[in-house]
């Protein structure tokens, strides 16, 4: 199994993404994780780190590569409830 790494830029949080098209001989494997800030909440994990299985090809079928399918992938999560309300509690700020 070999991971591709990428480093991908989104709404100013550098994030690391490690891909295996093929894992097992079964599945493909995405982690995702905010290094600048580190550990910084996402759309589609607030701890900033996710591992994520999806079947074969599925990036490919989709996407020119796995950096447009992630971007799309936030873009999208971005739009839910919890995280606008992530992003107006952190505009802000909790007194309690």
């Amino acid at each position: 199994m070999s991971y591709q790494t990428y480093e991908i830029e989104w709404q100013g949080i550098r994030i690391c993404v490690r891909y295996a098209p093929v894992k097992w001989n079964v599945i493909s494997h995405i982690e995702i994780e905010a290094i600048e800030p580190a550990r910084a909440p996402l759309p589609v994990t607030p701890t900033g780190y996710l591992s994520h299985h999806i079947p074969i090809g599925s990036v490919e079928a989709e996407f020119d590569n796995v950096e447009d399918c992630i971007l799309s992938w936030l873009d999208e999560r971005a739009q839910s409830t919890e995280w606008r309300e992530h992003l107006e509690k952190s505009a802000q700020g909790e007194l309690f």
